[in-house]
């Protein structure tokens, strides 16, 4: 069984434990409780066993007497503890004894100041007393009740606070017997209290729940005791629910407020020894102002008219809404002025404002929704306008001048019907987010406008990979570009935005031209589209002549090494300008590398100061260019177009093997045919010669 550790809330000198229970509450995350708790109190002579009861019942770990050191004083001013595994969040005080002798003279004085602490914080008061004490006249407990009810009436109005009766050491006097014995002894010590001139006669009833069990002798009765226990412990549980043990509880405060409402209950009363607390006017104000501001939140928030309005809001905008809810709310804040005028003037305004912000908070998610709605009508009319103009062949600048303008005062007119009089609220959120819309939509169609200009002509021009690849896409991204942003610029106007806000989204539209180019660029990169368009490039130079007439078909024979290598040299460029991006037009030398490397294979010289160890120089083992822009973006690194130009020459191989087998085979033919014809020849001339007798 878990113990629960008590921490000394107030000393025995009065003081209070400021830090001690700052460190309990986030100890027990007692705040995160919400309105979900209960305190228990338990007060009554000393050494009568209150703190081994409250052990026992709330598994707490409280200081008990040693019995074998005699009836003395073991708890010293007021301790609480979270109790172990019950529900609601529930915290246990034990108190100091009453009739303590080593208090002497001023026992009276903190028994009257402890027992107001107790009534004041806790939801149930547990009164520790021995049984044989019922029906004596001078029974230890008789000026204990004295007390409690001197207290009560007072200070307090009538509530239902519970008082909780355990009756110590029972033996064999029926428990009826006992109720009835005690109930008669409450109710005369109750008659005898001087009645205070604002309550007439109040019975005890409309002040306490009065709730009586018995308990058998801890030590001679052990397991029965602990068995009885163990069944009050049950009465705890769901202690705060409706028909539980716990009374009234509609001025119950967040449990985060407990250290706050705690220490100032406890300075009032130190600083006020005889009860006679100069504070007890702001107190009864408090509460009864905190009472019927209750009240009329309640009647307003079940008001017929309000929730027809709050109904009709989730449909749509309400005509007069801002009108008519303040009026709702201005019925009820009269009908609290009224009722509150005798109070202090502070405690009612106080908690006319808390009145005030809590219908607020009522009315707020209506209010919200009515704007909501406002918002997207507005967006939707918008958009339907300036579309139904676009296609009507209007200009789109003029068109969001004219729309914009008129939508927003519309806009702003609904919000003007909507506000509510009695708060500061204002619709700058959502008129903020439709122009932030309107603005969107804006950005899309420029976005889409820069998108159609750009991305079929770029994939063109990176396909055709001439030398003026880069300079022909900065020329199209620039014109195309600025274009958009400076139409862009224009329609902006119309929403007031200032220069930076303009060019913060044109530099978006900016942006996304320039994501649009990479992202372009980046597919163009494909290994397998670069081969593809180096092997048609070497095709073309190799197979065709300036003229585009093949060479197959030409009879005089061409040097096959220098069309390779001007075929070769056409592929290289394309490999070289998707290398990377040079946006910037700044001059590079990855053709001349790629060239000496891969054409020339030239071998690099040694001195360089990249050579290590020795070691030849490879610029294509590299993972980056060497002298390129910083604006550059790398698409294929050296390596890459190392390996690609290796699988391009396996590619091409064929080509070339069989254009060379086709020129060797013409050239044996011509061959042939000469020696054949000088064969011919030289037999014709010797027949002429035969024939003439030579």
């Amino acid at each position: 069984m878990k113990m629960e550790q008590g921490m000394q809330l107030i000393d025995g000198n009065g003081k209070f434990n400021v830090d001690g229970l700052k460190d309990f509450m986030t100890a027990t995350e007692f705040a995160q409780s919400g309105l979900s708790y209960a305190i228990v109190a338990i007060i009554g002579s000393q050494s009568s066993g209150k703190s081994t009861l409250m052990n026992q019942t709330f598994h707490t770990n409280f200081e008990e007497m040693d019995a074998y050191n005699g009836r003395s004083q073991t708890t010293k001013g007021i301790w609480i503890a979270k109790c172990s595994d019950i529900d609601p969040f529930t915290i246990a005080m034990d108190f100091e004894g009453t009739d303590s002798n080593q208090r002497g003279e001023d026992d009276t004085a903190f028994e009257k100041q402890s027992t107001l602490f107790a009534l004041a914080i806790a939801d149930v008061v547990l009164i520790n007393m021995w049984y044989k004490d019922i029906g004596l006249e001078n029974a230890a407990s008789r000026p204990l009740l004295k007390t409690v009810f001197q207290v009560m009436k007072r200070l307090f109005k009538p509530r239902k606070k519970t008082l909780l009766f355990v009756l110590r050491d029972h033996s064999k006097t029926p428990l009826e017997y006992l109720k009835t014995a005690l109930l008669e002894d409450i109710e005369k010590i109750w008659a005898a209290v001087a009645e205070p001139e604002t309550l007439c006669s109040a019975p005890l009833k409309e002040f306490f729940n009065v709730e009586i069990t018995a308990l058998p002798h801890y030590e001679f009765q052990e397991e029965k005791f602990k068995e009885q226990v163990a069944q009050l412990r049950q009465r705890f549980v769901h202690s705060i629910y409706p028909g539980g043990l716990v009374g009234d509880r509609q001025e119950v405060e967040p449990a985060s407020v407990f250290p706050l409402r705690a220490e100032e209950i406890w300075k009032i009363i130190k600083d006020n020894k005889d009860l006679d607390l100069p504070a007890v006017k702001v107190m009864v104000a408090t509460v009864r102002c905190e009472e019927i501001a209750d009240e009329k939140l309640k009647c307003f928030t079940y008001d017929e008219d309000w929730l027809k309005m709050k109904e009709a809001v989730q449909d749509g905008p309400v005509s007069g809404f801002g009108g008519a809810v303040s009026s709702i709310l201005e019925t009820y804040l009269s009908e609290y002025d009224r009722e509150v005028v005798y109070f202090d003037q502070e405690v009612r305004n106080e908690k006319r404002r808390q009145l005030l912000s809590n219908a607020l908070m009522v009315v707020r998610d209506a209010y919200d929704t009515l704007l909501m709605h406002l918002y997207s009508n507005t967006v939707k009319s918008f958009k339907t306008r300036l579309e139904q103009s676009q296609n009507e062949g209007h200009e789109y600048v003029v068109d969001i001048h004219l729309y914009s303008q008129s939508c927003m005062v519309e806009f702003d007119q609904g919000c003007e019907d909507a506000a509510i009089h009695q708060s500061e609220w204002n619709a700058s959120k959502y008129r903020k987010k439709l122009i932030c819309d309107m603005l969107s939509e804006m950005m899309a169609k420029y976005k889409k406008q820069i998108t159609h200009a750009l991305s079929k002509r770029v994939e063109s021009l990176l396909e055709s990979g001439e030398r003026d690849t880069w300079a022909s896409i900065r020329n199209l991204f620039e014109g195309n570009t600025e274009a958009a942003v400076s139409e862009f610029s224009d329609a902006a106007v119309s929403f007031n935005l200032n220069s930076s806000e303009i060019d913060t989204r044109s530099q978006h539209l900016r942006e996304h031209a320039r994501n649009l180019l990479e992202m372009k660029a980046r597919e163009a990169a494909d290994a397998g589209r670069v081969l593809m368009r180096m092997k048609d490039r070497f095709s073309k130079a190799f197979n065709h002549d300036e003229n585009s007439t093949s060479w197959y078909n030409l009879t005089t024979e061409r040097n096959l090494d220098e069309i390779e290598r001007d075929a070769l040299s056409a592929s290289l460029r394309i490999l070289s300008l998707i290398a990377a991006i040079r946006f910037d037009g700044m001059p590079d030398q990855i053709e001349n590398v790629l060239y000496s490397s891969l054409v020339d294979r030239t071998v690099p010289d040694q001195s360089l100061p990249n050579a290590f160890m020795g070691a030849k120089l490879d610029p294509l083992a590299l993972d980056t260019w060497e002298e390129v822009s910083p604006e550059a973006t790398t698409l294929l690194r050296p390596e890459d177009c190392k390996s690609l130009w290796m699988n391009f020459i396996e590619e091409v191989e064929p080509m070339v093997t069989g254009a060379r087998s086709l020129q060797d085979g013409r050239r044996k033919a011509r061959e042939g045919l000469a020696a054949a014809v000088a064969e011919i020849g030289a037999v014709g001339s010797a027949a002429v010669l035969t024939l003439l007798g030579v």
